[in-house]
């Protein structure tokens, strides 16, 4: 029996994409694609989905992920955030299956280039390294060091991040990540009394570009279904 639960959060309202958790891409509905590699990764027993759609559960449930309740209102605003959902999922699994999960894996809808190795290989570095959370990022195109810039109240521009001697070339400058959404380990009692993700003994997963895109826009919609269907072909 195992002790790992995954959730998958999916709420109904998205804006930058229309009806994105379900839309069809590469041939499947969005959320189908983190279901099977759940499924593929061999880990868990329970793979739930949180959500507010009777929609989402209906097609969610079509393809192996379990649907046992309906995420509250105040849960799945636009101002929500993804932690509490989360939460709120793990308190409910832990009811309904009448038994204790010791670890939970969260796998964002939006991020379907993961394989499901990259799930294994997550939870062993979490394992391996006694991380209380682990979050996935890939490096960052543009460093904060080098090339991002902010705009200060009084008009000015400058670095994101200054430091004391300039550096002329972005290799020189200290290696930063972007966060993928792709995947977020917790140790359950972590995540039961934390709402923050960057704590002393949070873990990092670096996953390549190719498998680092979240779909926030149409824009991301084309070039990751383009991949997709690449990679089946």
């Amino acid at each position: 029996m195992s002790d790992i639960l995954c959730t998958i959060c999916a709420r109904g309202g998205s804006k930058g994409v229309k009806n994105k958790n379900i839309r069809q891409i590469a041939g499947l509905p969005l959320i189908a694609h983190t279901i099977n590699q759940a499924r593929e990764c061999g880990l868990f027993d329970h793979i739930v989905i949180s959500t507010d759609s009777d929609e989402i559960a209906s097609v969610a449930q079509n393809y192996g992920g379990e649907v046992f309740f309906k995420r509250n209102e105040n849960l799945a605003s636009d101002n929500a955030g993804k932690i509490p959902a989360i939460r709120d999922a793990l308190i409910r699994s832990q009811e309904h299956y009448k038994r204790e999960f010791p670890y939970i894996i969260d796998l964002d809808a939006t991020s379907p280039l993961r394989l499901a190795s990259d799930i294994k290989a997550a939870f062993k570095q979490f394992i391996d390294d006694d991380n209380d959370i682990l979050i996935t990022a890939t490096p960052s195109r543009r460093s904060p060091y080098f090339n991002l810039i902010e705009r200060q109240s009084d008009g000015s521009i400058n670095l994101s991040k200054p430091l004391p001697k300039a550096i002329l070339r972005r290799q020189d400058a200290p290696q930063t990540y972007d966060m993928n959404a792709s995947i977020y380990i917790w140790k359950s009692q972590i995540l039961l009394n934390h709402d923050e993700l960057f704590l002393p003994k949070t873990g990092l997963y670096i996953m390549p570009q190719n498998r680092s895109i979240d779909i926030d826009d149409e824009l991301d919609f084309m070039i990751v279904e383009h991949i997709l269907r690449s990679q089946n072909a």
